[in-house]
């Protein structure tokens, strides 16, 4: 994990410099399209040679010292740099229900690209709950057709029906989770950043993603890619749709009142690292339901344009990697 190689490098670095010291001192159609589109890191091979010199270099400046002291003190080096690692997979451990808890049958209805979906995706990942997806066609909805509610996220656990993402993970919550110790003051906090994801950060989404007839082809080839399309919808849909929503994002703009589609996604990045307030995850130690509802819903436009530019200009980045190791490989059990 970059956090712990980040630790051990220290570590080593200033085992190094100690010991140098020590040597010398240490329409419907188109209704429903607009539905389904609302809604370890690799260290390069020349920072590596890079560190390697650093490193090398570093050592032939010791050789003027004791030989026993630079030894101690690289083996030091590497005991902290051990301990660097197990804190940080410590810190980032998760906490998974216990086995009695966890429901046997979970199938989850969606849309891929849906923020949504993502949301109760991130939960379910995190928690290590299985489960199954049945993607929906926007176009047709067949797959929902025996459900009264018409939309998604639709989870289905041990044959009881959930709607709505946030209501989803509530009662979720409630069925596997231990009863956490009265705190007003965080759950006040958790809550609170859980109505802004639905009611500000999932709205500046769609203004960023289509702001482009680039971009908006861009998210249509990742919704038609990874969506329950026939190779004709998939044509019709790519193109239409895009064109479509690019319009369509512009009236977005001004319902929710942005001028400017890229300062407003910057800003909602900004708003949430300030609210983090120097903690590893808004819930301290391990990520809390709001910590992972914004994970769930950036999920999906992480790797798109919009979201590249996003972590490049902000400094949500660091914080995303985290949830992305701490939330860890999907719990989705493959068809």
């Amino acid at each position: 994990m970059r956090r712990a190689s980040a630790l051990a490098s220290s570590a080593l670095s200033r085992a190094l410099l100690s010991a140098q010291d020590g040597a010398t001192t240490t329409a419907v159609i188109q209704h429903r399209i607009f539905q389904a589109a609302l809604y370890g890191t690799t260290t390069s091979a020349a920072a590596q040679s890079t560190r390697r010199r650093w490193y090398s270099t570093a050592l032939y400046s010791l050789s003027g010292g004791s030989a026993k002291t630079v030894s101690l003190s690289i083996a030091g080096a590497l005991f902290s740099a051990a301990a660097a690692t197990s804190l940080s997979e410590e810190v980032l451990a998760k906490e998974p229900p216990s086995p009695d808890l966890v429901p046997k049958d979970v199938v989850l209805y969606q849309y891929e690209a849906c923020p949504f979906c993502n949301k109760v995706k991130a939960f379910l990942d995190y928690y290590d709950i299985p489960y199954k997806v049945v993607e929906v066609n926007p176009l047709s909805k067949r797959e929902i057709k025996w459900s009264d509610y018409k939309k998604v996220p639709i989870l289905m656990v041990n044959d009881e029906q959930l709607v709505d993402s946030s209501a989803i993970i509530d009662k979720m919550s409630d069925k596997i989770l231990p009863k956490k110790s009265a705190d007003s003051a965080s759950d006040d906090e958790e809550r609170k950043w859980r109505q802004w994801v639905d009611n500000h950060l999932v709205h500046v989404l769609s203004p960023n993603i289509y702001r482009s007839t680039s971009e908006a082809l861009e998210s249509f080839d990742y919704i038609t890619s990874n969506g329950n399309f026939s190779f004709t919808e998939k044509l019709t849909v790519k193109y239409a749709g895009a064109a479509a929503m690019y319009f369509v994002s512009k009236k977005l703009k001004k319902r929710h009142n942005i001028t400017d589609e890229r300062a407003a996604l910057y800003e909602a990045a900004e708003t949430w690292v300030d609210g983090l307030n120097g903690r590893e995850f808004l819930g301290g130690s391990k990520p809390n339901l709001a910590d992972l509802a914004v994970f769930g819903v950036l999920r999906p436009i992480r790797y798109l344009r919009s979201g590249r530019d996003m972590v490049e200009n902000t400094r949500i980045g660091e914080w995303y990697t985290r949830m992305e190791n701490a939330v860890g490989e999907s719990s989705r059990i493959k068809a």
